[in-house]
């Protein structure tokens, strides 16, 4: 009888793309930020989101084993974007099968790298990958969804003799595709590393999502943040906590402050911090927009 031919598997059909060394701009993308696809709490989330607005749908269940994937292990996405992007202005061809260290990814989000930190990053490895979402967003119509996995698939590499390589990955399509399309991506200030909070982390990338550029700056209703950030925090509990954010006033270049609406409702504002004519400057000649990095 003839041999069966084995189909080839996906890693086969990618080429590798190794990661370029170096500090790189930090860039997002903008679904990933306007959006609720990820649990802003360290304690583990099995509980699905879901999330409707017009014909934005989206759902992501997470497995018991692991927990759904979390707005840090969510930096592992902006690192594989960053990566992305840069090659592709480069005039580099970048690829969905990426590798790179683990001391690659960990420095460029700002953690540290002792074992326990490898360990963590694997943690967060496994739980994207295991961190299902299906979502109608750049779908031709709302009845059709994607259904997919953070990471496809992630691996340990080693040579001969057992010296670990580093890793790789394999990013899924939806996310590939929005990170190559250039309006669909935002540099984002690196301090953004630094917030601690799931909550402050979750509301930079809302905030750099919708306050961009414009002067005037932009309003949310709380009650509608509450829905946007997928929390299972009480709109009570939520609104204190977002209170407590106002006053510290951590977010990187963006000033906040809540006003209260026509019909009385709490809203939450924000606008850019002004720039000094020294930075105006500098930014002018490296030919940067504002949220990218000197």
């Amino acid at each position: 009888m003839p041999a069966r031919r084995l189909r080839p598997s996906e890693r086969d059909q990618l080429d590798l793309f190794k990661a370029i060394p170096g500090e790189l701009a930090a860039r997002d993308s903008q679904d990933l930020m306007a959006y609720p696809f990820f649990s802003l709490s360290k304690t583990p989330r099995v509980k699905p989101i879901d999330f409707r607005m017009g014909a934005i749908a989206i759902r992501v269940e997470a497995v018991p084993e692991h927990g759904m994937a979390t707005i840090w292990d969510a930096d592992v996405l902006i690192w594989a974007a960053s990566q992305i992007v840069e090659a592709r202005d480069r005039g580099a061809a970048p690829s969905r099968l990426m590798a790179a260290t683990p001391y690659e990814i960990l420095t460029f989000v700002g953690r540290g790298t002792s074992a326990r930190d490898y360990d963590r990053l694997k943690a967060g490895l496994d739980r994207l990958q295991s961190t299902t979402v299906a979502t109608t967003i750049r779908q031709p119509s709302e009845r059709r969804r994607h259904r997919f996995s953070w990471i496809n698939e992630w691996k340990e590499r080693a040579d001969a003799s057992g010296r670990p390589l580093g890793l790789e990955l394999i990013l899924p399509d939806w996310f590939y595709a929005g990170v190559m399309d250039d309006a669909l991506v935002l540099t984002i200030d690196r301090t953004y590393f630094d917030l601690t909070g799931g909550l402050e982390r979750w509301l930079y990338r809302l905030v750099r999502k919708h306050g961009g550029r414009q002067a005037g700056g932009w309003s949310f209703d709380v009650e509608h943040l509450h829905q946007k950030s997928g929390s299972l925090s009480p709109l009570k509990h939520f609104a204190y906590d977002l209170r407590a954010i106002v006053a510290a006033q951590t977010l990187p270049g963006y000033s906040l402050a809540l006003e209260r609406g026509a019909r009385g409702q709490e809203r939450l504002a924000f606008a850019p911090l002004p720039e000094d004519g020294f930075e105006r400057a500098a930014r002018r000649v490296a030919g940067l927009g504002r949220g990218d990095k000197l």
